[in-house]
């Protein structure tokens, strides 16, 4: 990975140019940031350039052997570490770390920098477990880092969401923060830092990474992923800053494109106060699992919003892709004063409620109903 494939964040690129151009690499940075904003990018760019071969003042060189034994993930002064599920068929004695999965974990980056938790928990065939770092990855961490470089340079050790560590592994983690061995860099890659421990974070120099400008994500879907520039427009207005939300939004049968159904749906069946089918809408939203049911209600809630603001006909101020501004086009006058509010509590409510664990049948088919009186509303 080199700066020049990060997309956007010139401003922490340069930051982190000046660092070894003044001779100043600390021995533990932060990388922290919101979700699909390019920290593991960042950081994977970052750990090529300090590792490189022939670095120029303003990248790595790429074609080294240094390089291409980094861009292979096969450099054996690259460490990563990261939070991993109980692998299936060990006890409670197994120390779990990132060994368990280092072939996943692989895999996965080498599609790219950009993932989320929940794609690397299915690569790791999780269920419902949650991923985390314990005692063992500390240790496995520790074992690595105490061994010369082999190549006679910097050692460099990637840490993906450290805020996941356990406090037996945040404990020990520390020691070795705190007294690297020489030219040794950790590399946090953090998106919550407050649940990291006060000693570590005082230990590292902290980067805000912002979110991805629109330009910057609008220019890399026409040029690597060869959209026509309109929708490349409407798609990076609509990202919120996240090259994962633009990716997502470029899937055809991603998540989004089923929830707009699911909202065009709803809303006529409402608009034609169809009971009997607004009863079988519900049963189908009740049948999703309960994260992916607060995330349809939490879309859902945007596009009341969307459309509202379609009605004032201020186009900079619409984020819609172009399927949600063909469905607006017609609906969004029913969407008004009167009612905005009470359609967007009507949903926060739901949410709540799914969260607190209600029936979802329940409350699918109340908040569906509720909507029936809220699309007569006047201003």
């Amino acid at each position: 990975m080199k700066f020049s494939e990060v997309i956007g964040q010139d401003d922490a690129k340069e930051r982190l140019r000046q660092m070894v151009a003044e001779n100043r690499v600390p021995h533990a940075l932060m990388l922290c940031g919101p979700h699909g904003s390019g920290k593991m990018a960042l950081a994977l760019a970052f750990a090529s350039y300090l590792l490189c071969g022939h670095p120029s003042a303003d990248d790595s060189c790429g074609s080294c052997s240094q390089c291409v034994m980094t861009s292979k993930l096969a450099h054996p002064d690259l460490h990563f570490s990261y939070p991993v599920i109980r692998p299936s068929g060990t006890g409670s004695e197994h120390k779990m770390s990132s060994e368990d999965f280092a072939d996943e974990w692989r895999h996965l980056l080498s599609q790219g920098p950009y993932f989320t938790m929940d794609q690397w928990l299915a690569a790791m065939g999780a269920a419902n477990q949650q991923a985390q770092m314990g005692v063992g990855e500390s240790d496995v961490v520790m074992r690595a880092l105490s061994l010369k470089s082999s190549q006679g340079g910097y050692k460099v050790c990637i840490i993906w969401l450290p805020e996941r560590m356990n406090a037996e592994c945040a404990n020990k983690m520390l020691k070795i923060i705190e007294e690297p061995p020489h030219k040794t860099v950790f590399i946090m890659v953090c998106e919550e830092p407050e649940k990291l421990l006060d000693t570590i974070k005082s230990r590292a120099q902290r980067i805000d990474v912002k979110r991805i400008d629109e330009a910057s994500i609008e220019t890399a879907l026409i040029n690597h992923r060869g959209i026509d520039p309109d929708a490349a427009h409407r798609i990076a207005r609509s990202a919120n800053g996240s090259w994962l939300n633009a990716l997502e939004e470029l899937n055809a049968d991603s998540e989004k494109k089923l929830f707009l159904d699911m909202f065009i749906s709803l809303m006529r069946l409402a608009y034609m106060r169809n009971i009997k089918e607004l009863r079988k809408w519900s049963d189908t939203a009740a049948a999703y699992g309960r994260e992916r049911q607060r995330r349809m209600l939490t879309y859902f809630m945007r596009l009341v919003r969307e459309n509202f603001v379609y009605n004032f006909h201020i186009g900079e101020l619409n984020y819609m892709t172009q399927d949600e501004e063909n469905f607006a086009r017609n609906f969004a006058r029913f969407v008004n004063e009167a009612n905005v509010i009470e359609l967007s509590e009507l949903m926060n409510r739901a949410i709540r409620d799914i969260g607190q664990n209600a029936n979802p049948k329940i409350v699918f088919f109340d908040m569906a109903t509720h909507i029936i009186v809220s699309l007569i509303r006047k201003p």
